[in-house]
C-alpha cells in the first residue's frame, strides 16, 4: 500500500483522466452563487456560472476552505499512516494555502505546496510530484524539489471578454469601454503569485491567440519538453483548434492536453479566455 497521498484544491484544472491515473484526491472549493453554496465541478459547472453573468447576474464568489475543514480532509490520510502532499493555489490569491498550512502543522505528515499558480499551472506541478514519488523519492524530498519548480511555472491567459474582470473588480469602467472599443484582448500572466498584465493584444480573438502563441514561443526557447496544457474557459472550439495546432506548430512538446477550466477560475475571466501552461527551464 502506498504510504502517501497527492491532494489539491479544486483549482488545479487537471482533466478527470489525468486525476484518476495519477491518484489525486480533490478538495473542492466552495463557489457561493445568490447567496447559495455550491461545491465547485461537483453541483455547479461552467456553463451555469456563465449563464447566471450573462443574464446579469453578480460573480460568483469562492469561499476559502477554513483550517477545520482541512483538517477534516487530511485527517483520514494521516490515521492511515500516509504522508500527504497537497497543493494549493497561490497564497496571494486566497487565504486556502495559509490555512491548509495551519491545517498541516496540527496534523503533522502534511507538506503544503504554495503553488504560486492558478489553474494548471498548478496541475503541472501535481504531475511532476506525482512521476516523482512513483520513481521511488520520498515525499520530503518531492515536497522539496518541487517547491524549485514553483517559479519555473509559465502561467498565462488571453481574455476575450472584459466584463467578468470588471464586475470582479480588477478593471475599471474606463478601461473596460476603452478595450471593448478599440477590441483589446490582454495576456495576463503569473508573477511571483499575481496576475499582471504582460501584454494586450489588439483586433480580434484569433489573430491575438496566434500573436500569443507566437509571443511564447519567441520567449521561452528553453523548456521542459513532456507536457503543456492548452487550458480554457468554455472557448469556442476554433479558437481551440487553432491554438493547438499552433502550439504544435511552434513548439515540440511531447505531449499537448487540453483541459477546461473549473468554475473557480471560469467565474473571474469568462468565456474564450484561454491560456497555454508549461513549464520553462
Amino acid at each position: 500500500m502506498q504510504k502517501y497521498v497527492i491532494t489539491s484544491d479544486s483549482t488545479c484544472d487537471l482533466t478527470q483522466e489525468q486525476i484518476a491515473e495519477y491518484g489525486v484526491v480533490i478538495k473542492a472549493l466552495t463557489i457561493v452563487l445568490d447567496g447559495k453554496e455550491y461545491s465547485d465541478n461537483i453541483d455547479i459547472n461552467v456553463e451555469q456560472v456563465l449563464a447566471h453573468v450573462d443574464n446579469g447576474g453578480d460573480l460568483p464568489k469562492t469561499a476559502a476552505t477554513s483550517i477545520e475543514e482541512y483538517k477534516e480532509f487530511f485527517k483520514p490520510f494521516v490515521d492511515e499512516g500516509k504522508e500527504v502532499i497537497h497543493f494549493n493555489i497561490s497564497s496571494k490569491l486566497s487565504s486556502c494555502n495559509q490555512n491548509a498550512t495551519n491545517a498541516g502543522k496540527e496534523l503533522g505528515n502534511v507538506y503544503v505546496v504554495d503553488s504560486k499558480q492558478l489553474s494548471t499551472g498548478q496541475g503541472l506541478l501535481i504531475i511532476k510530484a506525482a512521476k516523482m514519488l512513483s520513481e521511488g523519492k520520498s515525499v520530503k524530498e518531492t515536497y522539496e524539489e518541487i517547491l524549485k519548480l514553483v517559479d519555473k511555472i509559465q502561467t498565462s491567459f488571453v481574455v476575450d471578454r472584459l466584463d467578468f474582470l470588471h464586475k470582479g473588480g480588477r478593471c475599471s469602467l474606463a478601461q473596460f469601454i476603452g478595450a471593448k472599443l478599440l477590441k483589446l484582448h490582454p495576456h495576463l500572466s503569473m508573477v511571483d503569485g499575481a496576475l499582471k498584465v504582460k501584454k494586450k493584444y489588439q483586433g480580434n480573438m484569433r489573430r491575438s491567440l496566434d500573436s500569443y502563441v507566437n509571443d511564447l514561443a519567441a520567449e521561452y526557447t528553453s523548456y521542459d519538453k513532456s507536457l503543456a496544457f492548452i487550458t480554457h474557459c468554455n472557448a469556442d472550439d476554433e479558437y481551440v483548434e487553432m491554438v493547438l495546432n499552433k502550439v504544435k506548430e511552434v513548439f515540440e512538446f511531447d505531449q499537448v492536453v487540453v483541459s477546461k477550466a473549473g468554475t473557480t477560475i471560469s467565474s473571474h475571466c469568462g468565456k474564450n479566455t484561454l491560456g497555454v501552461l508549461f513549464i520553462t527551464e
